[in-house]
C-alpha cells in the first residue's frame, strides 16, 4: 500500500516566511479535511517537509498536529521518497508528464 506526502508549509499550515523550527503557521482548514478524509478511507499519509531533518522541528510538527490541527501526531514525518509514495501535495511542486520531460498544461 502507497502513501501521499503532504507538504507543510504553504500547504497544511500557513506559510509567511520562516520564522523558526518551532513556529508553524495556522492550519489550513480545507487540506485539514483533505488529510482527515484520506486517513478515515485508510490511506496513510506522511508530513512530507524539509524541516523533517531537525529534531526540534519534527518535535513542534508533531505537537501542532495533536493541538492545533487535531490531526493524530503519530503521522510519519519524513523529507524522503520511496517507491511506495504515491503523491505529493505541495504549494511549490509542478507536475510532470512521466517520461516526456513536459510540464502538465505546458504550453510551446
Amino acid at each position: 500500500m502507497g502513501w501521499t506526502g503532504v507538504d507543510l508549509d504553504g500547504t497544511l499550515a500557513h506559510y509567511q516566511g520562516w520564522k523558526g523550527p518551532e513556529h508553524i503557521g495556522d492550519p489550513i482548514d480545507a487540506m485539514v479535511l483533505k488529510v482527515k478524509r484520506q486517513l478515515s478511507a485508510g490511506k496513510e499519509v506522511r508530513i512530507f517537509t524539509a524541516r523533517a531533518d531537525d529534531e526540534r522541528s519534527v518535535r513542534a510538527i508533531k505537537m501542532w498536529l495533536k493541538v492545533r490541527a487535531a490531526l493524530p501526531s503519530s503521522l510519519k514525518i519524513t523529507n524522503k521518497k520511496d517507491f511506495e509514495c504515491e503523491e505529493i501535495w505541495d504549494d511549490r511542486a509542478r507536475q510532470v508528464i512521466r517520461n516526456k520531460g513536459e510540464f502538465v498544461g505546458q504550453q510551446d
